[in-house]
């Protein structure tokens, strides 16, 4: 049986400002349709704009097979990230967060979605607030990504809820990154991986630390790549594998990513409106 995964929460058109195109993306996206093509069963639950970028992204996930049904169409804009270039490496120049945090209560129904998957994957970016425990309540396992904006304040206030904690720490020494991930078990996630960029992973679970190069892959975009990462990754402790094969999995998964414009795909024609970009 395949496994359940929902993506819950962020969601952006990524918007490529120097090569005029736009990508369906954000972190609980990505994860979803990432984790989709990898055989999964997956849902997608959060806010959309009733704009253009709203309806791109709720196309794309409904030609990538991924269930909807619960997701909050809001009046307004969708949320949208610029995005520059220097070669194959992007600078990301601004955002506007649209109508993203516009949650509402999560009712009976929505409960019962969401304790429908195996595992429910959020992010810092998702603006949930004080719906957090709502979600940690319903979801059999919730798994939450720090992306590059973790502090040792969000991390202690948020990983009592978390199972598996994903951030990103490329910087960090070895010993620098293995002292975080032990004070992020001690705040209470279950699992903690911190992805490194070329450096791989590392990942801290049930007292023992893990160490994966990242595989090689043929770069045209990173975009998406460390979603990929935790689609595989998750999908693979789901199934019952160690720690250390989730994070080869997570690894092969992101340099597949690599390989394409986007986090999934599906770009299409963008048209800047006259304002400003700095």
């Amino acid at each position: 049986m395949a496994q359940k995964l929902l993506g819950l929460g962020d969601n952006t058109v990524d918007t490529y400002v120097d090569r005029r195109l736009q990508f369906p993306g954000g972190n609980a996206v990505n994860v979803a349709v990432q984790a989709r093509r990898l055989g999964a069963e997956t849902g997608y639950l959060g806010c959309l704009g009733s704009d253009e970028a709203g309806r791109l992204l709720s196309h794309a996930l409904k030609l990538e097979g991924v269930d909807t049904t619960r997701c909050r169409i809001r009046p307004g804009p969708n949320a949208r990230a610029f995005i520059g270039h220097d070669g194959q490496d992007r600078r990301f120049l601004r955002s506007e967060r649209g109508v993203r945090g516009e949650w509402g209560t999560f009712d009976a129904a929505d409960r019962a979605y969401i304790a429908g998957f195996d595992l429910v994957h959020s992010s810092i970016y998702s603006e949930l607030g004080d719906t957090l425990p709502v979600v940690r309540d319903a979801a059999r396992r919730l798994s939450y990504d720090f992306s590059e904006r973790w502090t040792d304040e969000n991390l202690a206030a948020t990983l009592p809820a978390v199972d598996i904690a994903f951030l990103s720490h490329p910087s960090a020494s070895d010993d620098d990154c293995r002292a975080l991930l032990e004070r992020c078990i001690g705040w209470g996630a279950g699992v903690v991986v911190a992805t490194r960029g070329a450096k791989g992973a590392m990942a801290l679970a049930a007292g023992r630390f893990h160490e994966q190069a990242a595989s090689p892959a043929s770069v045209v975009d990173t975009l998406g790549a460390g979603d990929g990462f935790i689609a595989a990754c998750l999908l693979a402790i789901l199934d019952g594998a160690g720690i250390a094969a989730a994070l080869a999995a997570g690894a092969k998964q992101a340099a597949r990513v690599c390989g394409y414009q986007g986090g999934f795909g599906h770009g299409v024609a963008w048209e800047p409106a006259e304002v400003a970009l700095p």
